[in-house]
């Protein structure tokens, strides 16, 4: 156990060698893990305290919201706002910013988060998580408003997910590479487990509704119908597929063995060009996968470079091992 670093030391080490991690930085990733700690235990714990189903209320989306999700939000904010290391924050279940009370210190930071994404799995016993996005508050701003939320992907400062499955692992980037911490619930703290994380190059497994099929545009029912025909089509491989429908445990998977995941864009519902969002699902996972050697795009353009138009936008996210995205992205250029 000794020779174990904790993600508080760990932290403390990497702030040490990059100056872009500073003491606040490193309070509010710290303070992000106790929240994780405690979504953790309501996950684990859900089904003997009758907090599992639906709340019967709906979310920005229009999605039905899970007891959790809104219990698992109210862990975020309430555990963050007082910190003095935010000066706003998004979430997937509120609508408007979440504001930081009168009382408490404005910080430099804004914080985008999805508390517990996957959480129609929640009642099967499938892993789900929580996603998250750091942004720097503009100089200046002390009570920021939507459009202060709207940076680039590439302008994010940190960004990390935990999933809440046989194990609970937080994975993290700063922009120094990735790495993934492990839940040791003896001690309750995070150690670092999986150090450097990368996406293997080549993979022969993807993750897609394959039900909405019809729906797709030409290139991916292209690239699934040349998967599907394995070694005796054009790719000369046999694929694997994979379709979890929690976001945290496709990324996850894709990190530690590769693949590619998909919600591409679609005809389903014109009124939505994905189905995924842009500032507290594509983004941060995005930076993930292209910080260990992955990549990510719509199909059209690199999601990180997306220019952001509302804080609650949907996006079509490609994402996974570098070489089987390029050739989605291949197909449609072509």
């Amino acid at each position: 156990m000794h020779n174990h670093i904790s993600l508080n030391q760990f932290i403390s080490q990497e702030s040490i060698k990059h100056s872009s991690i500073d003491h606040d930085l490193a309070g509010l990733l710290n303070q992000v893990a106790v929240s994780c700690k405690k979504i953790s235990n309501l996950v684990n714990r859900s089904g003997l305290m009758h907090i599992l189903g639906a709340a019967g209320t709906e979310n920005i989306q229009g999605e039905g919201q899970k007891k959790l999700d809104i219990i698992s939000n109210d862990v975020m904010v309430k555990d963050l706002e007082w910190t003095g290391y935010l000066s706003g924050m998004v979430s997937e279940e509120v609508e408007e910013i979440i504001s930081i009370p009168n009382q408490y210190p404005k910080g430099k930071y804004l914080l985008l988060f999805d508390p517990l994404d996957g959480s129609s799995n929640i009642d099967v016993n499938v892993s789900v998580g929580t996603i998250f996005s750091v942004l720097h508050t503009p100089n200046g701003v002390t009570h920021p408003k939507d459009e202060n939320f709207l940076q680039l992907g590439t302008q994010q400062v940190c960004a990390g997910f935990c999933v809440y499955g046989p194990t609970t692992m937080l994975v993290l980037t700063t922009g120094h590479g990735v790495n993934g911490f492990t839940l040791d619930r003896d001690v309750g703290d995070f150690v670092l487990t999986h150090p450097n994380m990368t996406v293997p190059e080549d993979t022969s497994e993807f993750a897609i509704n394959i039900s909405n099929q019809r729906f797709w545009e030409a290139p991916i029912q292209r690239y699934i119908q040349e998967c599907l025909q394995g070694k005796e089509g054009p790719r000369g491989k046999n694929f694997n597929m994979r379709w979890i429908a929690s976001m945290v445990a496709e990324v996850y998977r894709i990190l530690t063995r590769g693949g590619i995941f998909m919600y591409p864009k679609d005809h389903k519902d014109p009124s939505k060009p994905g189905r995924l969002r842009l500032m507290y699902e594509a983004n941060p996972m995005s930076f993930i996968i292209e910080q260990a050697g992955g990549l990510s795009s719509t199909g059209y353009e690199p999601i990180l470079t997306v220019k952001p138009t509302h804080i609650h936008q949907r996006i079509p996210v490609i994402i996974g091992s570098r070489n089987e995205v390029s050739q989605v992205i291949s197909y449609h250029k072509g």
